[in-house]
Parts: C-alpha cells; sequence; structure tokens
C-alpha cells in the first residue's frame, strides 16, 4: 500500500465502541462512503448508536447539507453487529472504549486472530500510551493512535499517534485517510498527552494559580481571556464544561507520566472540587452554580474615571499604535513622546507598560518610576473590548485612575487585576508557546502540527507558536525568564528551542 494513499471508500471500517466519540467516528466514516460496523459490549448499543447516527443525517438532510439521496445512503452503510467476529473483514478497526490500558491491549490482541494481515488498528486514545497498547500485539506496527475531538463530525483535528513499533506507512495512510475524511491530521509521535492535551495545560493551570493567589476571581480572568485574549471561552467556564473529574483527570495522568514535572502541577483548587463532586456543568456546581436560580457572576469592571488631561503614546509596539487608533477614533486629543523605556504611554503621572513578566511592584523597583502602570498582552489591541491591568504597590491613587481613564477613554472595559506577575493573558500565551516549543523540540510534532493542532483541536484564536512570533520571541523567553525569577520554580525554564531562536535572531517559524 502506498504511504500517501487513503483506504478506499471500499474498505470496511469497524468501529468498537459507541458511546458520544465512537458514534461520531462512526458518522464520519460513514458520510466518506465506507460500510461502517459498530460493536458494542452493552447490550443495544450499537443499534442505538445507529439510529441515533441516521436521524443526525436526516437532519443534515433537512439542513440542506446532504441530499436526502445521500443522507440515506450514509445511513444504510451503517451496521451494528453482535461480536468481534463479525469483524473479520475489517480493513481499519477503530476503538473507542473505556481510558483502560488493559482493556484495550485485550481488545486488540483478541482481534489479531480475526481480521487480516493488512487490517489497521487505529486507538482513539486522549491518555494511553500507544507504544504501551502495542506492546501486547503480535504485530504492534500495525496500531496508531487515531485520536479525533469531540464532537468528531465538527472537530476539524485529528492527531495520528506514531507508537515506538507503528509502521510510518500506517502513520501515513491514516494521516491519508483522514484527510479523504475532511478532517485536518497531524503527525505526533506517542509523548503524554500528545499535542493537545500537553500543550493545552497551561491555559487551565495559569489562570488556576492566578486564582490561588487572589489576582482576581473566575468571571473576571474568564472575561479577559476572553475579550482579550480572544478565546473562545475562559479556562473556568470551560473546565466547568469539560467536567472537573474529566479535566483534572487529564491534568494528573499528563504529570504523572512526567515524572512529576512542576509544569503540569494539578491544582488543589480543582482537586478540591473533585472531592466535593462539584465536576461543572453535570452536577450543576463547579467554578460557577448551574442549578435553577442562581445567578452568574459578572466580571469586576474599573470604575468610571475621567479623561486624563494629559495624554502621551509612545513607541510604535501594536499596543501603543491600537490606542493611537481607538483615541482617534473616539476625538480624545492625545501627543507622541520618544521615551525609549518601553513605555507605551503616559496618563497623568501614570507611567503604562506592557507587562514583560515582572510585577508592578518590582518594575516600578528596578526602574524608579513610582507611578508604574501594566497592561496584559491582547490578541489584537484594536479589536479587544476588555483589558487587565495592574498597578504598583506605590502607585498613587490619581495616577491609577488616570490610567484606567486613558483606557476607557480608548473604548476598553477595564479589568484591575491584584499586581501579580505576567497578568493574565501575557503568561498564559508565554507558557502555551513554551509547551508548543518543548514539544516540536522533542520530536513529538513540528511547528506547523502544533500550531494547527492547537487551533483546530481546542480552537484556540492563534496558534501559540505563531502568536509567540507575533508577539515577539525575545519578549515571550523575557516574560518566562521573570516568572521563574519570581516563583523560583522549575515550572517556567525556557524551552531550548526558544532559547535558540532568541540567541540566532530567529523567530520559531524560520526553524
Amino acid at each position: 500500500m502506498s504511504v500517501t494513499e487513503a483506504l478506499k471508500s471500499s474498505s470496511v471500517v469497524a468501529v468498537v465502541g459507541t458511546g458520544a466519540m465512537g458514534a461520531g467516528i462512526a458518522q464520519v466514516a460513514a458520510a466518506a462512503g465506507h460500510v461502517v460496523k459498530l460493536l458494542d459490549n452493552r447490550p443495544e448499543a450499537a443499534a442505538k448508536a445507529v439510529a441515533g447516527i441516521r436521524a443526525q443525517f436526516a437532519r443534515l438532510a433537512e439542513k440542506g447539507k446532504l441530499t436526502a439521496e445521500a443522507a440515506q445512503a450514509a445511513g444504510a452503510r451503517l451496521l451494528p453487529v453482535d461480536q468481534l467476529a463479525d469483524l473479520a473483514d475489517a480493513a481499519l478497526v477503530v476503538e473507542a472504549i473505556v481510558e483502560s490500558l488493559e482493556a484495550k491491549q485485550k481488545l486488540y490482541s483478541d482481534l489479531e486472530a480475526i481480521v487480516g494481515a493488512d487490517c489497521i488498528f487505529g486507538t482513539n486514545t486522549s491518555s494511553i500510551s500507544v507504544t504501551a497498547i502495542g506492546a501486547a500485539l503480535k504485530r504492534p506496527e500495525r496500531l496508531a493512535g487515531l485520536h479525533f475531538f469531540n464532537p468528531a463530525p465538527l472537530m476539524a483535528l485529528v492527531e495520528i499517534v506514531s507508537g515506538l513499533a507503528t509502521d510510518k506507512a500506517v502513520a501515513d495512510t491514516l494521516f491519508a485517510t483522514a484527510a479523504a475524511w475532511g478532517k485536518t491530521p497531524v503527525h505526533a509521535r506517542s509523548t503524554p498527552g500528545f499535542i493537545v492535551n500537553r500543550v493545552a495545560r497551561p491555559y487551565y493551570a495559569e489562570s488556576l494559580r492566578i486564582l490561588n493567589e487572589g489576582g482576581a476571581d473566575c468571571a473576571t480572568l474568564d472575561a479577559v481571556m476572553r475579550e482579550a485574549g480572544g478565546f473562545r471561552m475562559g479556562p473556568f467556564e470551560l473546565m466547568d464544561m469539560i467536567g472537573h473529574d474529566v479535566n483534572f483527570a487529564v491534568t494528573r495522568s499528563v504529570w504523572n507520566a512526567f515524572y512529576n514535572d512542576q509544569r503540569f502541577l494539578p491544582s488543589l483548587i480543582q482537586q478540591e472540587l473533585v472531592d466535593a463532586g462539584f465536576y461543572g456543568r453535570k452536577s450543576g456546581r463547579g467554578f460557577y452554580d448551574y442549578r435553577d436560580g442562581a445567578e452568574r457572576p459578572q466580571a469586576k469592571n474599573a470604575v468610571a474615571q475621567g479623561v486624563p488631561g494629559q495624554i502621551v503614546l509612545h513607541g510604535e509596539s501594536a499596543a501603543a499604535l491600537a490606542l493611537a487608533d481607538r483615541l482617534h477614533e473616539r476625538d480624545v486629543a492625545y501627543s507622541w513622546g520618544e521615551a525609549d523605556d518601553g513605555r507605551i504611554a503616559e496618563a497623568g503621572d501614570a507611567v503604562i507598560y506592557v507587562t514583560d513578566g515582572r510585577t508592578a511592584t518590582r518594575r516600578a523597583a528596578d526602574t524608579g518610576i513610582t507611578n508604574t502602570v501594566l497592561i496584559d498582552l491582547a490578541l489584537d489591541y484594536t479589536q479587544a473590548s476588555r483589558l487587565a491591568m495592574s498597578a504598583a504597590q506605590g502607585c498613587f491613587a490619581p495616577a491609577v485612575g488616570a490610567a484606567i481613564g486613558l483606557l476607557q477613554a480608548a473604548g476598553f472595559s477595564v479589568s484591575r487585576l491584584a499586581d501579580v506577575p505576567g497578568l493574565a493573558v501575557m503568561r498564559t500565551v508565554a507558557m502555551l508557546a513554551n509547551e508548543a516549543a518543548d514539544a516540536v523540540n522533542q520530536g513529538v510534532c513540528d511547528v506547523a502540527g502544533a500550531d494547527s493542532a492547537m487551533r483546530l483541536g481546542v480552537n484556540y484564536p492563534r496558534g501559540p507558536l505563531a502568536w509567540a512570533d507575533l508577539a515577539g520571541l525575545p519578549a515571550i523567553c523575557r516574560v518566562l525568564a521573570n516568572l521563574g525569577q519570581f516563583y523560583g520554580e522549575d515550572r517556567y525554564r525556557i524551552s531550548p528551542l526558544i532559547q535558540q531562536q532568541v540567541s540566532a535572531g530567529k523567530n520559531i517559524h524560520d526553524r
């Protein structure tokens, strides 16, 4: 078989495990033209899954996304079966069963005596080593990860995960097949969390740390990450949606698999929620209360301030240029200055900088500028509706008010955080980029794969490595170094890839 060829649509695909994920994968394969056999050890579960998928095809036809004939034909290709022997003619067997190494090993070991020599095994595991699953097989080279994201029919990403014994031709065939099914596949090596579940850990971890340190409340941090960072959901509402039992288990799994690396350290706050049974939406309580009549807390906004009497902008950074555009659009007067210490603006007595990972208090001490105010990173300062900011402990109240007034005059809702290092968006993006860079440096994936995986697998507004290049790799490196100095922890160690590229004067994408 050519390494670039997808499985022919005439090939039979088998899906074992017909829960939400298995049913979604079966729908994708049937829509692509394959006869799909569904098997589940629960009585009638496969038949119910088939009925549900056929109903979904009918709904797609009603919406005009499929013709009635195509919907009927796709539904007819779904076949519930009762035993493993019925899968003898499968060219690909995808398992979406319980996340248990022993269960997956037994399933594929049993199948080896049933299916043909050319049959490919595609495990949909999200956290178990593909190498470990394959270790129980006589021919582990036929096994690779085929990791879809939920809901499989809608999410574009598929991680093609190679274990130590996986034949490259098998991985390439699955890659081509996923592409033929309308998905965007990326290659990954079998390491803990693969790409997405590894690189995504800082999105939760940094906000959990800010919350633990009293830097801000959940609603405010969620709003900052959405309205400044451009993320579709804030970390706390996302954890509530995923379920803390699931999210915490993944974090612990990655942490344990990396031999308790501090970068993946689980949060005691989330542990408490799990211990209490407060799993999020599905249990009615998590970080937020979803019970009938419960009020959803709102993000904290700074009290409205007047427009400062004097506004001076500095430099050509994205933040400074966006402030100029936004003030001009609102007929707010400003002038340009020539300071070269990284400040982006002065408002009254306040001197405003974009955070570099130091606290405002530390930056004030380092520079001798008492009225130091910091603003957070934004995905796009011209479009963001909210900004987080902090002020040095010695900053005079009128200076803080002037800084807030400037940001409000530019059209931002302002969320004042405690003086935590790196604020919210900046430290999160820096850590996401750092983890993605480490994954690339360790051969888990390539640069394009890391960015694609995070955009398509978890809907990030920009790939973390592309974002790091846009923000400036030296700036990201400084943020990480300053976070590491502040906390004195190995958690914020800088990826060798970032250090090398900064030393070479290159971006990550120049690698």
